[in-house]
């Protein structure tokens, strides 16, 4: 097999999908291809089970939301099928004015979140939208079924949005069982699924919600990101509304573990393969949405060691800077590699754990997404 080792950097941005390319060393980049230009891109993915394969989250405020996908790494892009809200029980339907007694379907509002499915499972891949949407395909794309059991759950009356959205923003499979599943939605929870997504529970025991009267309910915290220890998967750590925090026991129960650095708001997590026991948060002031200490600034939570630790030197990036939820992730390479894009349009890089970082040289539009292509063999 004739290997790739080219590290892609893939940037979801307010105007388009961006493509960076780089070398195993991580130092020195170039901007590949571009594509999707003037739409919001909310989240860009490789398929490791296929390489070549990208996956975009494509919106646009007069078109509506697609689906699309490249199969060479960005050069050209192709758009699949794309799902429509399912029916849902809570609302009144709409109706075909052909036939006015033949309910329809209402567009969705936004795509959030694709996730790609286990090697076991080649051509399975999940779709998070708004508003609180989960759908499955297993044809890669060319279908999509929708999940009634978060689509249509008992208590979605009850949720409401967050200030991005009613967005179902992240999707985890546990990589030992494809029917381990869990999800976080913004301003519900995190929930998760022991049987393929048939039926979920509420799993945020321990995650305050400090903008409600009942600062621990079962739902309504605002999670806006959950990583898991690839070393460990019954071990997450969590960016919420309310803090942050990490979880031992596959979501069962949170501790909280920011409150050491202030104020703990925040929006994105990462936590490397080659990295176990590490988890890297970038900190913001709540009400301001911006780094607060007048620089850019990641810090590195040790579970093992239970510390905290600075990244990046004092000042050596002054300036108030807002990280989306997708804005931060990690590579699977040795030493690992943190990613870190702003909605201003600036992307940091360090090669090496957070021992030295760059500014790539390019003024992208506002970053909402981070994520890597690893090198791979092919």
């Amino acid at each position: 097999m004739k290997r790739d080792d080219k590290v892609r950097i893939l940037l979801g941005t307010r105007k388009g999908t961006y493509v960076v390319e780089g070398n195993r060393r991580r130092r020195d980049w170039k901007i590949g291809s571009v594509a999707h230009s003037g739409n919001e891109v909310y989240h860009v993915v490789a398929d490791p089970r296929h390489p070549g394969d990208l996956y975009a989250a494509v919106n646009n405020a007069f078109w509506g939301p697609t689906v699309q996908r490249s199969r060479n790494w960005g050069k050209t892009w192709t758009e699949i099928a794309t799902p429509l809200t399912p029916l849902q029980k809570d609302r009144e339907p709409e109706l075909d004015e052909s036939s006015p007694t033949t309910p329809v379907p209402r567009p969705l509002n936004n795509l959030w979140h694709i996730e790609p499915g286990l090697p076991s499972e080649p051509d399975v891949l999940y779709l998070g939208a708004d508003p609180h949407l989960l759908f499955r395909t297993r044809d890669r794309g060319e279908s999509w079924e929708p999940i009634p059991s978060i689509n249509d759950h008992p208590d979605k009356k009850k949720w409401a949005p967050g200030a991005g959205g009613a967005c179902l923003h992240t999707i985890l499979i546990d990589p030992r069982d494809p029917r381990l599943l869990y999800v976080g939605l913004s301003a519900v929870g995190t929930f998760r699924s022991e049987d393929g997504g048939q039926s979920w529970r509420p799993r945020n025991k321990g995650v305050e919600a400090p903008f409600l009267p009942d600062k621990h309910p079962e739902t309504g915290q605002c999670v806006h990101h959950v990583a898991p220890d690839a070393a460990d998967p019954d071990t997450f750590y969590r960016q919420d509304h309310g803090g942050m925090y990490v979880s031992h026991d596959r979501m069962d129960s949170w501790v909280r573990i920011g409150k050491p650095l202030g104020d703990d708001f925040g929006f994105g997590v990462s936590s490397p393969a080659s990295a176990p026991g590490k988890a890297y948060f970038v900190r913001l002031d709540g009400p301001a949405r911006i780094t607060g200490e007048g620089y850019f600034q990641v810090h590195e939570w040790n579970d093992r060691a239970r510390k905290w630790r600075k990244l990046v030197s004092p000042g050596a990036f002054p300036g108030h800077f807002g990280v989306h939820r997708e804005g931060v992730t990690t590579d699977n390479l040795e030493p690992p590699g943190i990613y870190v894009g702003t909605t201003t349009g600036q992307l940091f890089v360090s090669p090496d754990a957070g021992k030295t970082w760059r500014l790539i040289p390019y003024q992208f539009p506002g970053i909402h997404s981070v994520s890597v292509a690893n090198p791979t063999a092919r």
